[in-house]
């Protein structure tokens, strides 16, 4: 089963910008590199929503909430998923989680973004 390691999370105020990084491990570099890796979001009592994703070409697509704003990009070789998170609100706030296409989830990253 693979596992999914989230970190970069953080308080940032308003403006600010953040990098989320997400590694996987227990999959071969092969094998991540056919995933589509993908960031979701979930704001305090809410449900978990798709923030970005990128296939195995590099192909992207965005949430209309953070288009222009959060660059999603990856290295296969090191079998990790990046957010680029800039111009933050304080609606970003929540836990961000990365997901491959198989059923398992990180323990998420916190970030909070201060008014």
């Amino acid at each position: 089963q693979v596992q999914l390691v989230e970190s970069g999370g953080g308080l940032v105020q308003a403006g600010g910008s953040l990098r989320l990084s997400c590694t996987a491990s227990r999959i071969s570099e092969l094998g991540f590199s056919l995933n589509t890796m993908a960031w979701y979001h979930q704001a305090p009592g809410k449900e978990r929503d798709l923030v970005a994703l990128i296939a195995r070409y590099g192909e992207t697509n965005y949430a209309d909430s953070v288009k222009g704003r959060f660059t999603i990009s990856r290295d296969n070789a090191k079998k990790t998923v990046y957010l680029q998170m800039d111009s933050l609100k304080p609606e970003d706030t929540g836990v961000y989680y990365c997901k491959g296409d198989a059923e398992a989830w990180g323990q998420g990253t916190q970030v909070t973004v201060s008014s």
